[in-house]
């Protein structure tokens, strides 16, 4: 997968900003100010980390040779996941969608209140 697709697609969810903070090589991906994604966008292949269900993070990893635990991030709750077209676009975007999800469902009450509200 190539990085405008995946930006264009992170970008669309609810709520989300994109920031640097970490620097210019890494893009972060922010609903109501907390991460859901960050992307290595000047990796060959491209690298995403997000946050997973930690069985579940488990069973990616032992389906796919591609998903690794996170990189610099609690490793039981984030997997980083290289773009190399090992697997199906489809199953990156639901991975996407979990992240995001999970995260929302984190908010404080009145951020999640300010996101139903968007």
């Amino acid at each position: 997968m190539e990085l405008e697709p995946i930006r264009d697609y992170l970008l669309q969810k609810k709520g989300t900003t994109e920031e640097c903070p970490f620097g210019p090589e890494s893009l972060v991906f922010k609903v109501m100010g907390k991460m859901f994604a960050l992307v290595a966008w000047q990796s060959q292949p491209l690298r995403i980390t997000l946050k997973c269900d930690p069985d579940f993070a488990i069973a990616l990893r032992d389906q796919y040779e591609a998903v690794q635990p996170g990189y610099y991030m609690n490793k039981k709750h984030w997997n980083t996941i290289t773009l190399d077209d090992t697997i199906p676009p489809t199953e990156i975007l639901g991975m996407i969608d979990i992240s995001y999800d999970l995260v929302a469902k984190g908010l404080k009450k009145i951020d999640c209140q300010k996101l139903e509200s968007l």
